[in-house]
This record gives structure tokens, sequence and C-alpha cells, in this order.
């Protein structure tokens, strides 16, 4: 089986009932700061800084052309249909070689338990699926965070192990949660 192709170009824009998944703009960092700065986003979030350090976020965002262009990722700011407010983000960790990508997001604190992350997160784990022709999409979630857990479950994944006291962030120690979909089996619930 050959591998999958490299994405080329410019990134997609994903749409679904109520969201806009687009490349991020410099002019979403202030937002994302922001949003991101929210202590509850970063205690649970392998790699958010807290406090977000100032020019973060435009060199976060600076860097996904390049990092899409060569395959080894894809980044979705996750907006609004209906207004178009920046709600969080969304995005792939793409290993070709391997035929696999880690799905990672966060929702600003604003705008959880409102659905808005499943509809994402179906939406990202289809592009993988058909566009990008990936034959794995897995996940995985603080301990302590179970909401995440049930969005991975909601986008088709299923629970395939617990990593014990696998992460550390400010001196608590945390188990990792393991989600993860084949094509196949996403293919028969979608």
């Amino acid at each position: 089986m050959s591998n999958p192709p490299v994405p080329a170009g410019v990134q997609p824009t994903l749409e679904t009932e109520r969201l806009i998944l687009r490349p991020f703009r410099l002019a979403d960092a202030p937002e994302v700061q922001r949003l991101a700065g929210d202590r509850a986003i970063a205690e649970t979030t392998a790699t958010i800084p807290h406090p977000y350090p100032d020019g973060a976020a435009e060199t976060w965002i600076a860097s996904h052309p390049n990092r899409f262009a060569s395959g080894e990722s894809v980044t979705f700011a996750i907006t609004r249909r209906d207004d178009g407010a920046l709600l969080g983000c969304i995005g792939l960790e793409i290993n070709t070689e391997m035929q696999r990508t880690e799905l990672g997001y966060w929702v600003g604190k604003p705008y959880w338990n409102h659905g808005y992350c499943t509809e994402a997160a179906w939406a990202v784990v289809r592009f993988a699926f058909e566009d990008l022709g990936l034959r794995r999409v897995f996940a995985q979630h603080d301990g302590r965070n179970a909401a995440s857990g049930r969005v991975m479950q909601k986008a088709g994944m299923r629970h395939e192990g617990t990593l014990r006291h696998h992460n550390v962030k400010w001196g608590v120690v945390d188990d990792m949660e393991v989600y993860g979909v084949l094509r196949e089996k996403w293919r028969e619930s979608a």
C-alpha cells in the first residue's frame, strides 16, 4: 500500500452546519491569546503555557503554512458560521509514513458545552480519512478532562487504553487516556 498524498497547495477550509474551520490569520492572534490564555485551557493541554506570553500566538500562527506545506500538520481555526467568532483550534499532527494522525483541539471556555468541539472533530476526522487518505486517527486527553473523551467518542473513536501517570503539568501527575479509530470502522459509524 502506498503512502497517502502529502497535502499540497493552500490549506482547505471545512464547513459544517454551524462552523467554518479555516486557516488561522495573524489577525486572530489577540483572540487566540485571550482564549488560550485562560488557565482552564492550559491546565489540561500539554503544550499551552500559562500565562500565555505576548507574541506566542503570532509565532504559532506563522508556523502553520510551512507545516501544512511539508505535510507535518494541518491546523484549523474553529469559527462560528453565523458571526465568524473564533471559538478555538483543531488540528492534525500527520505521520504519512505510518499513515496515521493525532487529533488535537481546544475550545475557549465561553464556548464549552455547545457541541462545537464535537462538530469540528467529526469534520476533521472525516478530512483525515477522506481527503488525506490516512488509515488511523488517534487522540489523547488528560485524565482530568473527561469532556474531551466524550468529544473523541462522538467523533467515532473508542477508548484504547490508559497511560498511567503519563503526564506532569504544574506538579500534578496524571493519566493519559488514548482513543482511536481506523478508517474502516469510522466509515461504518459514519
